[in-house]
């Protein structure tokens, strides 16, 4: 729900979002009409679209809300490799000072995390010296770098 300083992206959103990932497309789209104050006529009432083979929704709300976009919530973005994270993490990290560990939040403010496919592997597993060997080299990256962690 896009609302407060967001309230009126949410279309704006959708189409960015589709025009970055694969299997991408728009769905319904349905608009406030006139007479719905505060909400503004033809902003987004409810729309739903598909990201990555996934179907998502998104609506405008001019309402007063006591929640906006933060790190509660984040869509992860599993990368196969180097280049794919690079292109995904230019692509939505909007706010540098958010930047963590693979998490960067976008222009509406929204959580991503862009992880390599690899880092169940690379976690997971009893060897507890491997474990806190990549625990250590990730805490140190903003962005992911696959080979730094497979070093480790």
């Amino acid at each position: 729900m896009f609302v407060g300083e967001n309230c009126g992206k949410a279309e704006d959103a959708i189409t960015y979002y589709t025009s970055i990932f694969k299997d991408s497309k728009q769905g319904l789209m349905a608009r406030y009409p006139a007479g719905m104050e505060p909400d503004r006529e033809g902003t987004v009432m409810f729309a739903d679209f598909m990201i990555g083979g996934t179907w998502m929704a998104a609506m405008d709300s001019a309402h007063e809300h006591g929640f906006s976009f933060n790190e509660a919530i984040s869509l992860m973005i599993n990368c196969d490799t180097q280049e794919e994270i690079d292109y995904f993490w230019e692509k939505l990290s909007a706010m540098p000072e958010a930047e963590q560990c693979g998490w960067v939040r976008d222009q509406y403010g929204l959580s991503w995390q862009i992880s390599p496919t690899i880092m169940g592997d690379l976690l997971g597993g009893s060897d507890r010296e491997k474990l806190a060997r990549v625990t250590q080299v990730m805490l140190q990256m903003k962005k992911l770098d696959i080979e730094k962690l497979k070093s480790a």
